[in-house]
């Protein structure tokens, strides 16, 4: 309730369905919460209410038939409430006018509540090992299924088979398979391309562990790397692992980002993206490790991707990429495949 006494706030007014789910440990989506000093409720339609009972024990459940929004604003009314956050980023326009039709002489006032999902505790860090060890075992068996005539969308499907037969409730994000000249592109969605003898392949995945998200790359040659291959393949690397012991409390995301491109060197200028982000609930949230990232100092227990990334347009491009957890120590990796240039 921080960010209420902070803005001397009435109530709080969740929308996200991470941030609903964080809260309240309520897993499906068509859902607000209302949270004030005095109570917890949350608002969902009757596909949701016995579940939203079992799963938001400490939640007031109020079922609505008319319209989310609608039943959102009714509730915050019958509480008195004149003055309440709301998560500005995640509503759309649309909603944010209706709401105000709805509650005229309520006060709305922006909050964010990512940062609060920033640090993990214990059992979140066990979740997203287990997410990391799930995309470990897929990355292994694929291993075994890569070959030249292969399209693109075949490796991407046996990789989301893999880790939903080892327990993953969905990809975290759209499975990455870009082989070839295809390669560089960093967000290559596998596509009817074929895979031929001579080209690297990059793969970037992720399980979902209840609710909780895993983040992987790693690039393979099928057939035999070129010297130049095998030169960029191993700056990536170099980068890589160099970052890893400097992924510790106090350290800036910006600090670490232009350590990337430094260890990077002549390859810096194809170094398309930031060096990593956060990974949770969500695939992508803070902190950012990045040139122009907020976080001024990493905490114990963040989890952030260690990716850096050569993308040679007209060639090929090398992502290598491990889901960490920050400690006071230096970056532990919770994804453990092995990055040796891999041969097929």
């Amino acid at each position: 309730m921080s960010l209420v006494n902070e803005n001397k706030l009435s109530a709080m007014l969740v929308s996200k369905e991470e941030n609903v789910r964080y809260l309240s440990g309520f897993s499906g989506d068509s859902a607000t919460l209302i949270i004030t000093p005095e109570k917890k409720i949350l608002v969902t339609d009757g596909r949701y209410t016995e579940q939203a009972g079992a799963e938001a024990k400490d939640f007031e459940i109020i079922e609505q038939t008319e319209g989310l929004w609608r039943k959102t604003a009714e509730t915050i009314l019958s509480l008195k409430i004149k003055k309440i956050g709301f998560e500005g980023k995640h509503l759309t326009y649309a909603v944010h006018a209706a709401l105000k039709k709805l509650l005229p002489k309520v006060e709305l006032v922006h909050i964010s509540l990512e940062n609060f999902r920033e640090v993990k505790d214990e059992e979140e860090i066990s979740l997203i090992q287990k997410a990391c060890d799930i995309a470990d075992f897929a990355f292994e068996e694929v291993l075994k299924f890569i070959r030249p005539g292969l399209k693109e969308f075949e490796v991407a499907a046996f990789l989301e088979n893999a880790m939903r037969n080892k327990g993953s409730e969905k990809a975290a994000f759209d499975t990455i398979v870009a082989s070839g000249v295809r390669g560089s592109l960093p967000h290559g969605i596998s596509t009817e391309k074929l895979i031929i003898s001579g080209e690297f392949v990059t793969m970037d995945f992720g399980a979902t562990y209840k609710g909780y998200a895993s983040d992987i790359t790693r690039t393979v040659a099928v057939g035999k790397a070129t010297e130049e291959m095998r030169n960029v393949y191993g700056a990536v690397l170099k980068a890589q692992e160099s970052v890893l012991p400097k992924i510790k409390t106090g350290v800036s995301g910006v600090e670490l980002d232009a350590f990337a491109r430094k260890v990077l060197g002549e390859y810096e200028k194809y170094f398309a993206h930031s060096l990593g982000h956060g990974v949770g609930l969500e695939i992508h949230e803070e902190p950012r490790l990045s040139k122009k990232s907020k976080c001024l100092s990493l905490k114990k227990n963040m989890i952030v991707t260690d990716e850096p990334g050569v993308y040679i347009e007209g060639k090929f491009g090398v992502r290598i990429e491990d889901t960490v957890l920050v400690t006071d120590n230096g970056g532990v990796r919770l994804t453990k495949s092995d990055k040796k240039l891999v041969e097929l």
